[in-house]
């Protein structure tokens, strides 16, 4: 099949990819020269694991090429796919659909023969709707069905979502829209992949209300580790507890600084602008909203009561910038908040992550980038965890004890264990324990 991905970012190029591993012949659009010609060159503008080498495999094959002509990629596919960016939109936090809008304007100029036009982006329930009023505007002789197909990729494991999905979410209620979405999707019909097909709008509700009820979850438990530090239980035993209930389930029950990246901050926000304009607001995720945002500067006055009420004058280092492992992105990330009311409160801070430093320095001002953890301890008086990488798991501290003025550490991803860590003469702050729970 003849596919069209316009938008070459994040969700753009991983399904592209994806789809031309398929076996079907895709064309990423994007209307940054840049870009387009970095690719072209083999440079993959993100940090994805697996994503590099699976560009590589489908351009060597031929099944995957990248260009700034919309009309002649969009003219020969049988399905354009619009994967363009929808930020929050300054001022009131509603999601920016003019690139979506843009891209479908351009789509329609283009379209030859009967043609579908997906939404793989995430956008706000009706967004279908008027996209297909755009087309018929701008071409009102087009053949085409406008469908919704959310994606459901995280970031760090996108190529395996991907290709082992939970479910595959289709919106329409045209049958040869629906044939050929199948068809696009047939690949993974051995890994048994259910898929859903519903109406547009509901197809566009399911990707926002899976987001909210994740970040409800992440929420929950962050709430939940404050009152075990006060009575003495330990968060990391309350989650399982609760997670191998079949009904609540272990995912997203990891106590931390709070959640971060493209998705879920912009994706709340956005089902709680809809809710309020359309009168049924949903309090639980506008709550959600707000503790997650009052998270953040929490976990910077923990590090603070972790070096004796003050780091004025104190050097601390920061492992772990992005707002996850295995990505590069910094959008939201907890680090950003945390240092900064670190340096509000006189800190000098050192910093190191495996692969956001660059996209950190655009973002990060007054910060001393280390080349590597050792490198990122010297002379600091506590040493805090923000992001779980796994070279952060292994840590030698004896080392750490050689370089550090002061042996303190405050991990908010709960890595490490009080009792290996004291034994190693560290002060050890966690996120949702108390010292008294690990006294027999």
């Amino acid at each position: 099949m003849r596919v069209a991905m316009v938008g070459s970012g994040y969700v753009g190029l991983v399904s592209g990819a994806c789809f031309a591993d398929f076996g079907h012949n895709v064309v990423c659009v994007d209307k940054d020269p840049d870009k387009i010609e970095a690719l072209k060159n083999g440079k993959i503008p993100i940090y994805e694991p697996g994503l590099e080498k699976l560009v590589e495999e489908n351009v060597r094959l031929g099944r995957l090429s990248f260009s700034i002509d919309i009309v002649a990629a969009v003219s020969a596919a049988d399905v354009v796919f619009i994967a363009v960016g929808t930020p929050s939109r300054r001022g009131d936090g509603f999601a920016d659909l003019s690139y979506v809008y843009s891209a479908a304007r351009e789509i329609a100029c283009s379209l030859t023969g009967f043609t579908v036009v997906v939404t793989k982006s995430t956008v706000p329930v009706g967004t279908g709707d008027e996209v297909e009023r755009i087309i018929s505007e701008a071409n009102p002789a087009a053949n085409v069905s406008v469908v919704s197909n959310p994606e459901f990729l995280r970031e760090g494991a996108a190529i395996d979502d991907f290709k082992r999905p939970d479910r595959i979410v289709v919106g329409t209620n045209d049958k040869n829209a629906e044939h050929m979405m199948r068809e696009i999707y047939r690949p993974l019909y051995l890994n048994a992949a259910p898929i859903i097909v519903t109406n547009r709008r509901t197809a566009e509700l399911i990707k926002y209300a899976a987001n909210a009820f994740l970040a409800t979850k992440i929420t929950f438990i962050n709430e939940i580790a404050d009152l075990c530090e006060k009575v003495g239980a330990d968060v990391q035993e309350v989650a399982r507890g609760i997670g191998l209930d079949k009904r609540i389930g272990a995912k997203f029950l990891h106590a931390g600084p709070g959640y971060g990246g493209s998705c879920f901050p912009k994706d709340t926000i956005a089902l709680v602008k809809t809710a309020q304009d359309l009168g049924t607001p949903v309090r639980l995720v506008e709550t959600v909203v707000a503790i997650n945002e009052q998270r953040k500067r929490a976990m910077a006055r923990k590090v603070i009561g972790a070096c004796s009420g003050s780091v004025r004058g104190k050097t601390i280092a920061i492992l772990g910038l992005t707002f996850k492992p295995d990505t590069d992105d910094m959008r939201d990330a907890p680090a950003l908040s945390i240092i900064a009311a670190l340096q509000d409160e006189g800190a000098t801070i050192r910093a190191y992550d495996p692969e956001g430093m660059d996209t950190a320095r655009l973002v990060l001002a007054n910060v001393t980038y280390a080349n590597d953890a050792y490198d990122c301890a010297q002379n600091a008086d506590a040493i805090v965890i923000v992001t779980e990488w796994n070279a952060f798991r292994a840590l030698d501290f004896a080392r750490l004890r050689q370089v550090m003025k002061s042996w303190v550490m405050i991990d908010l991803r709960n890595i490490y264990k009080y009792a290996e860590v004291a034994k190693e003469q560290f002060q050890y702050v966690g996120v949702g324990t108390h010292r008294d729970t690990f006294k027999n």
